[in-house]
Order: structure tokens, then C-alpha cells, then sequence
């Protein structure tokens, strides 16, 4: 009893697996299944390949890294690898919506699963808001270089870096009703965008090895020399107050300092555990998805790299206007201005897919966390196109006014502070479950899961040092906020909570035994075979928190028909005809007829 009214009042209670799997929701609460696994892949690069592969290689070559900047997409691709592996082996446990904030329900407790929540929650916000308004400049660039006369009026109105854009409200609001009003149409449309910006980073590099130079990698490390103060990171703040030194950009420390900017363009391949509930058969679909994305992401953006400093070297990219668009500038100093005018409309399709997959994971974590009452309960509620229209819209207009009221240009590197900070969590949890849940089974497993995760946590912690002082103020306000939110309502309003509440009789099972390989219910005693149809509702293996006194056993009439713990067809119950059977004559002595499908969240 004392450990009872303890896991009620306590803001560390976990979530058992069993219950964030989706066995107590109900169907009320159940996306529909609409991925396979290419559409994962296809999610993981519509937000992983963005306008970032035309412009970052060339801004951090010139700025930070030099010629070596290859290398820095390497080490950050590593990084992204390591928690790419946590993602997977929690994504095959844990297969739901929340992502990086289910996990840490399950693995830590309430309050720090908010605490992840609340961090994903700012990073998906403000990415979407940061994209549209980058997605209003390119657009308007892109009228511009084809010639198109834009009247003086709407001139004011769209491309501006901070006040009302039009452009930027157009795009969000177009995507904002295509993801309420049915999720196929969205994929649809991100299979056919993504197609087409993959083709043009193909012709990209293709043309951009015509002008292969190979001085231009020369010197692969340029000397150091020292940063502007206006770039001051975290790292260097404690470097330079331990040792007095300053930081440089070039060298070995620049090409260190270019990989975290470099990993914000690897952000994503964490965004396809959010589909974790719309995949079928997702605990071994989606650690598939997320892997071969990011290995994707990464031998494109560093083709890219190569293609684009071999083409101009150090000195073209010091005269390129650092503006816009620097692969479609250096195209134009090169002479190619149609391949210019091709990376315009990439980086238009580019941005879109992005912004796209950012607001389907937005609403997905608002629905999870819905669900699990740490925010309003009808947020989690399913529309006529079994999507959660209502999560979709306080998302998409929560973007929208972001956009048009705050200069979110300033506060891009929030986004990678809050999904790092995810990422720690993740990484974490891979060992935590290992030894507080060894019996579940994982289709996925990291290799070395307590040296990997060390690995990661490490590499993680030094990309976030790496960020400006002040990210870190903004993002410290941030959760403060959002811990004052959770105390005052999500606390009280929690569904772990109301469940631990409730009588001891009427409380779900929380003991059941964990999901276990197909084809044999876990927890199933050795000789007894299963039975076709769903597992019983009551309690199988497991003990209630509070048992209530055993009922006297009912005994049940004879019956031709298997009965038993592991059947749901009552013994007066007449058997079910088989729809695939054709005659009307019964089945003969010792025939088993199949009951039909049970359908459901998992249904194959």
C-alpha cells in the first residue's frame, strides 16, 4: 500500500510497456496504418534533405572548416549514427507515436518524459516556423531568377526575414489542411517531392564534377585562425575561462567546431519514430527506416560537399554572396545558370518536404502526449479521416502565428539545442531498459548497448557545448516554463495517475507479460497452444497493483469448443461461420474453423 500511494503522488512513475504499446488506449485513440518501410525512408530524407544540402557545405568550408569540411560531415554523421542505433532497438520495444518522449515515460518517469516532450514539442515548433520563413526567401528568389515580375504591393509582403509574409503563412496553412484531412494525400505528395529533389541533387552533383579542380581541395586544412566573438560558443566560454585561450575557426578545432552545425542537417531521422503507430509491423519496419535514411542523408550531403568545394575552392567561395543560395551562386559564377535556376526549384521542394514531415511529427507528439493527459485529452481525439485533426490544427496554427509574430531566424540553433538534449535521453535509455526490462524482446539490438551509449552520450554532450551561450539562456526559459506547466496541470491531469486512482478492482493490469515474438503470445505456459483471435481482457499472467479477493470459480457448461484463459469465444457461444467458407454444411468432425481476423492496431 505505501509503494501504491507513492507511484500516485510520485512525478517519477513509469509507464509500464504495456500500456504505452497501446493496450489500455482503445480504438478512439489508434492511428491508422498507412507506412511501409520505403515510406519511412522516404519520410526519414523528406525532412533530412533540405535547402541545407545546397548552402552548408559551402558556408562552413568558408567560415569554419576549409576544404576539410568533408570530414566534419563525417563525424557528425557518425554522432547521428550512434543515436540512430538507441532509436532503433527503443523503436522495435516501443513502437508509438510519442518517440524520444514515450521512451522516456517508460524508461525514467513522468516528469522527465515531459521534460522531453516539452523540448521536442519547441524544436518541431520552431523548426516549422524557421522553415517556412526560409521556404517565402527562396521562393521568392526563385520568381526572381526566372524572370517573373512580382507586383510592388506583394513585394513588401513575401520574402521578408521577420513581420507578416505571405508566403510563409500560404505554405503552412496548404499544409495544415492536407495532413487534417487525411495523411495518404500527404504521403502522396511527399513520395512525389522528395522523387523530384532527389533528382536534382543527382544532377547537382553530377554537372558539379565537370568542374572538378583538384587544388581546389588543397590545402585540405587550412592554418587556424581566430573565431569572431560574435560565434562564441559554450565550450568556448569554459575553455577560455580555464585556460585563457581563445577559439579558432580552420585547423583541427575548426574542423571539430563545423560538425555540430552540420549535424542540424542530419535532424530528422528521429522524426520517423513518430510514425512508429502508422507503421505496419513496425517493430522491425521502423528501425530499418531509420538507419537507411540517415546512411542515405549522409553519402548525399557529403557527395555534395566534395562536388560543390572542388568546383569553386576557398578563394571562389570568399566572393560568393553568402545570401542565398550558395551552390546556385556558385553555378552562376561557373556559368551554368540553368543548373542555378534547377537548384532554385530544388530548394523550394526541399523546404516543402521538410516542413511537411516537421508539422506530421509535431501533431504526433501532441497526440501522444494528449493521450497520456499531460495535455487536454481532446487534443488526442481521431477525425472522420482517422487522423488526430484536432493535435494537426493547434499545431499547424501554433506554427503559423510563430511565424509572422517572432524573428524565429535568430533562433535556428534552438532547434538543434532540443533535439540533442532528445537525444541524450534516448541514448540513456537503451541501457536503463536493458536492466529494468530484460524480458522484453527487441527485434533491433544495439551492438555493446552500455559502451555505445556511453559513446554516444559523450558525443552528443560535446555537439551540444558547441552551440552559442545564449541558445542555451533561451532554452533554459523555455523549460522552466515548461516544468511550471507540468506542475500546475499535467501532474494532476496525468492518465498514469487516474489509473493508479482508481479502485483496486476496476485497474488495468499493469503486470502483463511484455510483447513478445509473433506467432506465440509472451507469457504462454509451455504445452498449451494459442488459440486464433485477440488475447482475454482480464488478467492473464500478471497481478493487479492491489489484488482484489479471489471470486469462487463459476463453473462453466460442456461445451464441444476449446475454452480456457488464452480463448475469448464463451462456451454458449454459437462459433462463428467462416467468411471464406461457401458451403452452408458444417464443418466436419474435427475441423477447425478459423474465426475471421481480429483486426485492430496490429493487424498484419
Amino acid at each position: 500500500m505505501t509503494w501504491d500511494i507513492r507511484m500516485r503522488t510520485n512525478m517519477f512513475r513509469r509507464l509500464p510497456v504495456e500500456q504505452a504499446t497501446g493496450r489500455l488506449y482503445g480504438g478512439r485513440h489508434r492511428l491508422r496504418v498507412v507506412y511501409r518501410t520505403r515510406d519511412l525512408v522516404v519520410l526519414g530524407l523528406g525532412v533530412m534533405i533540405g535547402s541545407g544540402i545546397f548552402k552548408i557545405a559551402g558556408e562552413q568550408a568558408a567560415g569554419t572548416a576549409g576544404p576539410a569540411v568533408l570530414v566534419s560531415f563525417l563525424i557528425a554523421g557518425f554522432v547521428c549514427l550512434l543515436a540512430a542505433l538507441a532509436y532503433a532497438e527503443l523503436s522495435s520495444i516501443i513502437p508509438v507515436a510519442g518517440s524520444a518522449y514515450s521512451f522516456s515515460y517508460v524508461a525514467f518517469g513522468e516528469v522527465w518524459a515531459w521534460v522531453v516532450g516539452w523540448a521536442l514539442l519547441m524544436e518541431l515548433l520552431l523548426a516549422a516556423s524557421v522553415l517556412a520563413r526560409v521556404w517565402s526567401l527562396y521562393a521568392t528568389q526563385a520568381l526572381h531568377d526566372f524572370g517573373v515580375a512580382v507586383p510592388s504591393w506583394l513585394g513588401d509582403l513575401i520574402g521578408q526575414e521577420k513581420g507578416p509574409d505571405l508566403f510563409a503563412f500560404g505554405i503552412l496553412l496548404l499544409l495544415v489542411l492536407m495532413l487534417a484531412t487525411g495523411s495518404r494525400l500527404g504521403l502522396r505528395t511527399l513520395w512525389f517531392m522528395v522523387m523530384a529533389k532527389v533528382v536534382v541533387i543527382g544532377l547537382v552533383i553530377v554537372v558539379a564534377l565537370t568542374y572538378f579542380e583538384p587544388g581546389n581541395l588543397t590545402p585540405l586544412v587550412p592554418p587556424a585562425q581566430p573565431a569572431p566573438e560574435d560565434g562564441r560558443t559554450v565550450l568556448d566560454a569554459l575553455l577560455g575561462a580555464l585556460g585563457g585561450g581563445t577559439p579558432h575557426v580552420f585547423g583541427v578545432w575548426g574542423v571539430l567546431a563545423a560538425a555540430p552545425a552540420i549535424a542540424f542537417a542530419y535532424i530528422g531521422f528521429d522524426l520517423i519514430a513518430t510514425a512508429s503507430e502508422e507503421t505496419d509491423d513496425a517493430p522491425r519496419k521502423v528501425p530499418r527506416g531509420i538507419i537507411t535514411a540517415l546512411v542515405s542523408a549522409v553519402v548525399l550531403y557529403a557527395a555534395v560537399a566534395v562536388a560543390f568545394v572542388a568546383m569553386v575552392g576557398m578563394d571562389g567561395l570568399a566572393r560568393l554572396d553568402r545570401g542565398g543560395l550558395l551552390l546556385a551562386a556558385a553555378f552562376d559564377a561557373a556559368g551554368s545558370g540553368a543548373m542555378a535556376r534547377i537548384v532554385d526549384v530544388g530548394a523550394v521542394l526541399a523546404l516543402t518536404t521538410v516542413t511537411l514531415v516537421l508539422l506530421i511529427s509535431l501533431t504526433r507528439v501532441i497526440f501522444s502526449m494528449s493521450r497520456d493527459g499531460l495535455l487536454p485529452r481532446p487534443l488526442a481525439g481521431m477525425s472522420r479521416y482517422r487522423v488526430p485533426s484536432r493535435a494537426t490544427l493547434l499545431a499547424g496554427g501554433a506554427a503559423i502565428v510563430m511565424s509572422q509574430t517572432v524573428d524565429v531566424l535568430t533562433l535556428e540553433q534552438l532547434v538543434v539545442l532540443g533535439t540533442l538534449f532528445a537525444f541524450l535521453f534516448v541514448a540513456a535509455a537503451v541501457p536503463t531498459l536493458r536492466r529494468a526490462r530484460p524480458d522484453l524482446h527487441r527485434p533491433f539490438r544495439v551492438p555493446a548497448a552500455h559502451l555505445t551509449a556511453a559513446v554516444t552520450m559523450a558525443a552528443i554532450g560535446w555537439l551540444m557545448l558547441n552551440l552559442n551561450v545564449r541558445t542555451w539562456v533561451y532554452f533554459a526559459v523555455w523549460m522552466l516554463v515548461g516544468l511550471l506547466l507540468y506542475l500546475v496541470y499535467g501532474r494532476r491531469k496525468s492518465e498514469l495517475k487516474l489509473l493508479l486512482d482508481a479502485p483496486p478492482a476496476d485497474r488495468p493490469v499493469l503486470d502483463a507479460p511484455p510483447p513478445g515474438p509473433p506467432g506465440r503470445p509472451a507469457g504462454l505456459p509451455p504445452g498449451v497452444e494459442p488459440l486464433d483471435g485477440p488475447p482475454p481482457v482480464g488478467p492473464p499472467v500478471g497481478q493487479p497493483l492491489s489484488a482484489p479477493p479471489p471470486r469462487p470459480p463459476v463453473p462453466a457448461p460442456e461445451s464441444p469448443y476449446p475454452t480456457g484463459r488464452y480463448s475469448m469465444r464463451r462456451p454458449d457461444a454459437p462459433r462463428p461461420r467462416d467468411p471464406r467458407r461457401t458451403s452452408p454444411d458444417p464443418p466436419a468432425d474435427g475441423e477447425r474453423e478459423e474465426p475471421p481476423h481480429p483486426g485492430g492496431r496490429h493487424r498484419r
